[in-house]
């Protein structure tokens, strides 16, 4: 299926494209065509609408087309953007790093609650955030938290660089910190709150993920070892004696592994701090622990 654009106006592009993605199976071809010709254009929401009637130059038809193409090969929207809003925020992204997901913000919520139920929001917190990737999840925390600082570990550089600017586009750069290293091997500050979304991904399922995820996201902050678990029985290990007294560590988990990761985390002296916390899906998403000392 082939799609021209030149000369069209912009709401007229907009509906063909739409057309165009949703012949293509693209599940959302409304917002995706919006998205994209408001990325081209240069025009938000309210641009799109107000300047409806302006015409497409050759130039911007033929980036359009081009993004059309790599949507329809699979390529997800926010690397075609090479951005992707999280709570409320935007993340710059890079092949080095996940696009942050809907269901990741549980980890965010899930933290916030329990520092809010401790009366702990307004304190000097120490946080980390193992395995950083775009920073997502540390700087949405940092933003909602004005007297945390944090700190930040990834193996990828690339991904370090991408955190780092995120979290000065943001304006929380002077309280975040970007080291390398595996998961907490490099932290030795004691921590008020860790938090991690893993890679936990079994090695041979990730064949079976969506093309949007297993040709974009790299396998590394995928895959989770044969049976998914490899990471959190690094991360409970390393993290035993580095949270603070009634400190708490939350960990984003995959489908059907609360059991066991619950079942890694006692013989490390962890115990749930609560039932897992279920995305919008409904689908247990995170789960915060406690560490009793022996």
């Amino acid at each position: 299926m082939d799609i021209s654009l030149a000369g069209q106006t912009i709401e007229t592009a907009r509906r063909n494209l739409a057309a165009h993605l949703q012949g293509a199976a693209i599940e959302t071809p409304e917002l995706d065509a919006r998205l994209m010709i408001g990325a081209v254009t240069r025009l938000d929401l309210t641009g799109l609408i107000t300047k409806a009637e302006q015409r497409l130059t050759a130039f911007d038809a033929a980036r359009l087309k081009d993004l059309a193409r790599r949507r329809i090969g699979g390529e997800p929207v926010a690397r075609l953007l090479g951005h992707k809003e999280f709570w409320g925020l935007d993340f710059q992204l890079s092949p080095a790093t996940l696009v942050p997901r809907p269901d990741t913000e549980t980890v965010v919520e899930t933290a916030l609650d329990i520092l809010r139920a401790d009366g702990d929001t307004a304190r000097a917190l120490h946080i980390a955030d193992l395995g950083t990737g775009s920073g997502a999840i540390l700087l949405a925390l940092l933003h909602e938290l004005p007297n945390a600082t944090g700190i930040g570990t990834d193996i990828s550089l690339a991904a370090l660089e991408t955190a780092r600017a995120n979290a000065t586009q943001l304006g929380l750069a002077d309280r975040a910190t970007f080291v390398a290293s595996n998961f907490a091997a490099a932290i030795a500050t004691p921590c008020d709150l860790i938090v991690s979304n893993p890679p936990y991904i079994r090695t041979g399922d990730i064949q079976t993920l969506s093309t949007e995820v297993r040709e974009h996201d790299p396998h590394r902050a995928l895959d989770g070892g044969n049976d998914g678990l490899d990471a959190y029985r690094v991360i409970l290990g390393q993290t035993a004696n580095l949270l603070t007294p009634c400190g708490t560590l939350i960990l984003e988990i995959g489908q059907h592994q609360s059991d066991d990761v619950i079942r890694l985390a006692h013989p490390a002296g962890f115990v749930p701090h609560g039932p897992p916390r279920a995305d919008l899906g409904g689908v247990p998403r995170a789960l915060a622990f406690r560490h009793l000392p022996r």
